[in-house]
């Protein structure tokens, strides 16, 4: 059980706690029951082939040999600072005009005001996601099980999103959760780990034992399909990873992350937060409200020269409306 420090400690942290009391009749009982849930239809098709090749423009951008029609162009040289799960974050680009618009698609934004029960909200500036398949340079990925929330913080206080802009079947790229594990979470952590080893970072890492003891509980990994235009949800407690690609896909993953949450639970100080890294286009977390680490802003090369691609801001900056500055933690509502 927890010590007294990290009952302290619990308490806190939970000022923002949420739970999630259906049964709605919708996608909400999902994101309850199983941890994660599929809104289809978010953003129309159309849509999501428009916002898909704004990111693929964007990608192609930076004035090196990369050929998206030609697989053998597709090495770490060619493309812009890429993290080890393929996410993109610096640049600029958590700041596109195109990710903006993706952000602010009224039934993206709409999903989440039925999760809190609010349209006051604030939204993560979170990053890119554009996986190639089959690149003969890179190995896949391993699965990083994780969940996205410290074990200091109990109850739902995140809920994170993808906005899925390009097909995600059986072979291709997707997340990967592991169903019902946001109800077992707490129960994992108080009963299966030492509360001296808890801290406030909102990334808790499961090790390949600790995941024998969610799948004899029968929580297997489960790859979540979904159309360009779904919305994927799932709940930070739930253990999950970015699934790579197999090699019988030819699908490009393009994926825009986001991530909203009440803005009455953001303190003034991650507001200033917020704010400094709008200013800056820098990206944060999969957080909106709290958790507000901004990215280092600055892509370098792997021999720690900085990157000549390197930009200070977006190639095209969003329309700073009323709205999306309310949602950015810029505008109060």
């Amino acid at each position: 059980m927890a010590t007294s420090t990290a009952t302290a400690a619990i308490t806190s942290l939970n000022n923002s706690s949420f739970k999630l009391t259906g049964s709605y009749g919708d996608w909400r009982d999902e994101l309850q029951s199983q941890g994660f849930a599929v809104v289809k239809n978010a953003i129309t098709p159309e849509k999501a082939k428009y916002y898909q090749q704004k990111a693929l423009d964007w990608l192609t951008s930076f004035n090196t040999p990369l050929d998206l029609n030609d697989q053998s162009t597709w090495t770490a040289g060619n493309l812009p600072f890429q993290s080890k799960v393929n996410t993109f974050n610096k640049y600029g680009v958590a700041h596109e005009k195109f990710m903006w618009q993706a952000r602010m698609e009224p039934k993206v934004v709409d999903a989440f005001a039925k999760i809190w029960g609010t349209d006051k909200l604030l939204v993560s500036f979170d990053a890119l996601n554009v996986t190639l398949p089959n690149r003969a340079d890179k190995a896949a990925q391993k699965p990083w099980p994780h969940v996205d929330q410290s074990p200091l913080r109990r109850g739902l206080h995140c809920v994170q999103g993808i906005i899925n802009l390009s097909q995600a079947g059986p072979e291709d790229g997707s997340l990967i959760v592991l169903p019902r594990s946001n109800t077992i979470i707490e129960h994992f952590f108080d009963t299966q780990t030492d509360p001296s080893s808890w801290n406030t970072n909102d990334l808790r890492l499961i090790s390949e034992d600790e995941i024998k003891w969610f799948q004899e509980r029968d929580m297997k990994p489960m790859k979540v399909m979904a159309e360009p235009g779904d919305l994927i949800l799932w709940d930070s407690r739930t253990v999950h990873w970015g699934g790579e690609p197999s090699a019988q896909s030819n699908i490009i993953r393009t994926v825009i992350y986001v991530s909203y949450s009440p803005a009455d639970w953001a303190t003034a100080d991650a507001l200033d937060r917020k704010k400094d890294s709008f200013d800056a286009f820098q990206a944060t977390t999969h957080w909106a409200h709290d958790n507000i680490v901004p990215r280092e802003k600055e892509a370098y090369l792997p021999d720690g020269s900085l990157d000549p691609r390197n930009r200070s801001g977006p190639l095209e900056e969003p329309e700073y409306s009323d709205r999306l500055l309310q949602l950015a933690g810029i505008k109060p509502y």
